[in-house]
């Protein structure tokens, strides 16, 4: 993965996921937040949590310009439970052998209302088929791989169905990058007109996606100061049983 962005259309999606991550973490508050993977993309490079760390799946992946804080089994996390809240995965899951055990990892960690930011490779898109195309050629002896063979591709509507049974909300969805998939920067920069049309026209079949989800935990709510105040007694309270007393008694006829 770290030599394909290094390629014109690694540069090109890369250019779009930093602009998205900035966007989509800049105003999400708390004290911890986490990176799975992918140190080519500092995807919390714009919030402002205290304590942030990049943890790393394999020890080959320690080779971008991020030092890694941590190597773990991304499954198997080593935070306790209800203790992060922020966690975002840049082409983490597709690049996992168990994409859905990480996303269960994922919500066993992160806080109640924390929230998980996941970008993907679209299957449903022009970069897509073509390696769809390229994986067909290669059965038969030539051709070449236009993207990584180091994952498989999830879809969106998969995605968050992944995300709904592990009782997340998804709070926003985006998709970009709908240039064809060329490998020369001047072949991409003659259709940089697509970017524009593409996101009014065809917006689903960007080659990449963007989910930012909020785990909701059934029956949690969060409790703020009680800024109501108490209304006072008053000063010299009448009893209740002398009062209707005398109304009975003004009320007795007369002999």
């Amino acid at each position: 993965m770290q030599q394909w962005f290094e390629t014109p259309p690694g540069r090109y999606l890369l250019a779009w996921e930093r602009a998205e991550f900035d966007r989509a973490v800049a105003d999400i508050f708390g004290y911890h937040a986490l990176q799975l993977g992918v140190p080519e993309l500092d995807a919390l490079a714009a919030n402002r949590m205290p304590h942030k760390w990049l943890a790393l799946g394999s020890p080959h992946e320690a080779q971008g310009p991020q030092r890694p804080a941590l190597l773990t089994d991304f499954a198997a996390l080593p935070f306790e439970e209800n203790s992060i809240d922020l966690v975002v995965l840049p082409h983490s899951l597709e690049l996992n052998l168990d994409p859905h055990t990480t996303l269960r990892e994922v919500e066993r960690v992160l806080v109640p209302e924390g929230k998980v930011v996941v970008c993907c490779l679209n299957p449903a898109s022009l970069w897509g088929l073509r390696q769809r195309r390229a994986h067909l050629y290669r059965r038969l002896g030539f051709g070449e791989l236009f993207l990584p063979d180091a994952g498989e591709f999830i879809g969106y509507r998969r995605l968050r169905d992944w995300l709904r049974l592990l009782g997340f909300e998804v709070e926003s969805s985006s998709f970009g990058c709908y240039r064809p998939a060329l490998a020369s920067d001047q072949w991409l920069d003659r259709f940089s007109w697509m970017d524009t049309v593409g996101a009014r026209s065809w917006p689903i079949f960007g080659a990449a996606y963007f989910i930012v989800a909020v785990k909701r935990v059934r029956g949690a709510r969060l409790i703020g100061a009680n800024w109501k105040k108490t209304k006072g007694l008053a000063s010299a309270p009448v009893p209740i049983a002398n009062r209707s007393h005398r109304r009975h008694r003004d009320l007795t006829p007369t002999e």
